[in-house]
């Protein structure tokens, strides 16, 4: 690349940190064991059972060392099982969450080694990629991850990989006026942080560095305290009053039906310590009712069925990171999903090819494709190989491998003459080779822009037409679409030419492809299965609306009946206030052109509608919505960061693992409940007992010791 820019001194450089900063993400702060731990003992239930084990303790005393009723001290039983109880509860808690806290332990998205190339002092050197400063002159080449927000200054057929920050994951880059995106979420002559180049170089400018960079406002947004109390967290609550409120009434209505039969009977005329002595007793029953009516076993058996259903989701490939995550999937309403490599592979792979040439012209296709591209395939894992490069060759070397031919000695025994590198100006890439299959003669092989070869094909007009109805119905269901074809060049005169010249002259089409990001099999069945449950799901995408409605269509979310107003851009959704968005959120299916804060709005708007909401993603731009939702659900093979976010990762990366958690997070509720009935049916029997007891006039059919040695078997124990 010529270099006509200046790079900054290390006087400026100096300058320029001090002012801006290093290029370092802040990490995000973590709480440390104790507070963890204490956070438990903030559970309403929680704090009830301590105060109903201080009295319990205090009734045992007032049995052993004063009234001396209980010689045996029996009575202990109890407080102990209530401090056992509190603490297995919040000992469990505490345990899974740190056991599923290591198994997330990721790698540091800071202080990273890597070097790039910047210019200092004139010359051409290599830092770690903290040391980069704004102002700096960074050289980009094929393969390396951006390192800071930077300008293009110069840009060699760039394209940028721009799918863990817009979900888009072929981006093409450029300096020139006309090739500006006005619709694109980031400017064309702008490269982010955290992307990566596909193919070519470029020079730039670093604009921000460190948490100015958009990931680092992303990771910074995700670190904001978003927390959200859970439904279950909400009922138990108000269990908790409830039982608080209707403990003390009964204990006070005990205490004046004992009052009542006691002044009936005459009992005020006994000696002043025989009544004072029937007091007590009185006093310490009442406060045994207040003990028994809470259910000291209930934070216990939440924890216990909370760790259960996390090693259930983790064999359904859910791993779940934060326990409140398993009860809180149950109550879900609705889903926001993200559609690159959730709802799709997030490999591009050829949908369909269309070809009127000869049979003869078709066969040499996998020549074609293997010469005229410059990926490559990682075959370590034969089942599901690894594109390296641009991902719309990749999906071409894909088609001819499942067909049984090897790019490698293709390309190999096809060696290049001359080659014409892609540019966004031409719109089409040209390679001159020896050809292995037409024996020694020189072929040109062209690839690009099927309205462009298309002109520079001579073909009959209804065959001109079929390819363009076909073209036309390929961009229609959202493709990307590319054209092939070639000429053999005979003299050696003319394999002297400039290829451009070569191009303008009796080219053959050999075909063109509909290449897609293709939807995870199991994805329509999932998302049928979420809205049968009563779930919505909504598409938040960077793609555009196009692409983002034929997805839709294919998961069965777009169908003939859906309108215009159930889909809206990320620009359109900025515009409205949050009265107008909540307006029209219960109609929208999709969000197209969506940026990382839109997803996080919408989500919290949701939220204020009184919804339920999951958000899953896989990528850095999902990240503020994962924190901000009830529950985040990360994919397996997302970045660090969304994992970071999330409170349960889908191991398998499948759409369809979620309907399980659901089903596990409703299973969990189920047996709550069932616990729940079981425990208060116990309680309210024993509290009616006594209560009925001391309206009678009797004595209590249950003694405190009895009403105690009930509550310890049927509430800690069971």
């Amino acid at each position: 690349i010529p270099t006509p820019h200046i790079g900054l001194t290390s006087e400026q450089a100096h300058k320029s940190r001090l002012q801006h900063g290093c290029n370092e993400l802040t990490p995000r702060p973590r709480t440390s064991r104790w507070k963890l731990f204490l956070e438990n003992f903030e559970d309403p239930i929680i704090i009830i059972l301590l105060i109903a084990m201080v009295l319990s303790l205090l009734s045992a005393c007032y049995e052993y060392f004063i009234t001396k009723t209980d010689p045996t001290g029996a009575g202990f039983f109890e407080p102990v099982g209530v401090f056992l109880a509190i603490l297995l509860s919040t000992g469990i808690a505490f345990y899974f969450e740190r056991k599923s806290e290591k198994e997330f332990e990721l790698l540091s998205q800071v202080g990273d080694e890597v070097r790039y190339k910047v210019m200092r002092d004139g010359e051409i050197i290599q830092i770690p990629k903290r040391e980069i400063v704004v102002g700096d002159l960074l050289y980009l080449e094929t393969g390396e991850e951006i390192p800071a927000d930077a300008k293009l200054l110069e840009a060699v057929t760039l394209s940028v990989d721009e799918s863990t920050l817009t979900g888009e994951p072929m981006a093409i880059k450029s300096i020139r006026p006309e090739d500006q995106d006005s619709e694109a979420t980031y400017p064309t002559d702008y490269i982010c942080r955290g992307t990566t180049i596909l193919e070519g170089h470029a020079v730039c400018r670093v604009q921000v560095v460190g948490d100015a960079t958009e990931q680092g406002k992303i990771f910074e947004g995700i670190q904001i305290d978003a927390s959200v109390e859970t439904p279950l967290n909400r009922q138990l609550d108000h269990l908790s009053s409830l039982i608080a409120r209707v403990s003390y009434i009964l204990a006070a209505l005990v205490l004046v039906g004992s009052t009542l039969t006691y002044a009936h009977d005459g009992g005020f005329a006994a000696p002043w310590d025989a009544t004072l002595s029937y007091f007590l007793g009185k006093i310490m029953l009442a406060v045994t009712v207040i003990v028994v009516a809470v259910p000291e076993g209930l934070p216990m058996s939440v924890s216990l069925s909370l760790a259960y259903s996390m090693r259930s989701m983790m064999r359904s490939n859910n791993l779940v990171r934060r326990m409140h995550a398993c009860e809180t999937m149950g109550a879900i309403t609705v889903i926001c999903t993200d559609k690159t490599g959730t709802l799709t592979e997030n490999r591009m792979r050829v949908e369909s090819f269309f070809s009127e040439a000869s049979t003869e012209v078709q066969s040499l296709l996998p020549e074609a494709i293997a010469a005229n591209t410059t990926a490559f395939l990682n075959t370590h894992d034969r089942q599901h190989p690894e594109v390296m490069g641009n991902p719309t060759e990749g999906a071409l070397l894909l088609w001819i491998r499942g067909q049984a031919y090897d790019y490698l000695t293709l390309r190999d025994s096809a060696p290049i003459i001359r080659q014409l590198p892609f540019s966004t100006e031409r719109k089409y890439m040209a390679t001159l080779v020896q050809s292995a299959m037409l024996e020694g003669k020189a072929v040109l092989y062209v690839k690009g822009a099927p309205e462009i070869l298309l002109s520079l094909c001579n073909l009959p007009t209804e065959v001109r037409t079929r390819y363009e109805a076909q073209l036309h119905q390929y961009q229609s269901r959202a493709m990307r679409t590319l054209a092939l074809a070639y000429r053999i060049v005979e003299s050696p005169t003319e394999q002297e030419k400039p290829l451009d010249e070569l191009i303008q002259e009796g080219l053959q089409l050999q075909g063109i492809f509909g290449i897609m990001d293709p939807v995870r099999s199991e994805v329509p069945e999932a998302i049928q299965q979420c809205r049968e449950a009563g779930i919505g799901v909504k598409i938040i995408t960077g793609d555009t609306s196009g692409t983002a409605k034929e997805i839709a269509r294919q998961i069965g979310l777009w169908g003939e009946s859906s309108t215009d107003d159930e889909i809206i851009t990320g620009a359109e959704f900025e515009a409205l206030t949050d009265d107008e968005a909540k307006a029209r959120l219960t109609h929208i299916k999709i969000m197209a052109r969506a940026r990382p804060m839109d997803k996080e709005r919408l989500v919290r708007l949701l939220q204020e509608l009184g919804e339920v909401v999951a958000v899953t993603g896989d990528g850095t731009n999902d990240a503020p919505a994962l924190n901000r939702a009830h529950v985040g659900l990360s994919m397996g093979d997302g970045t660090a960061v969304a994992k970071e976010a999330s409170d349960i990762t889908i191991l398998d990366s499948s759409f369809a693992s979620i309907a399980q958690a659901v089903l596990w997070g409703r299973s969990l509720y189920l047996n709550i409940q069932r616990f729940i009935l079981f425990q208060m049916t116990i309680n309210v029997v024993a509290c009616l007992t006594v209560l009925i007891g001391a309206f009678l006039g009797k004595e209590s059919p249950l003694t405190v010791t009895q009403m105690l040695w009930v509550n310890l078997i049927m509430d800690t124990f069971a």
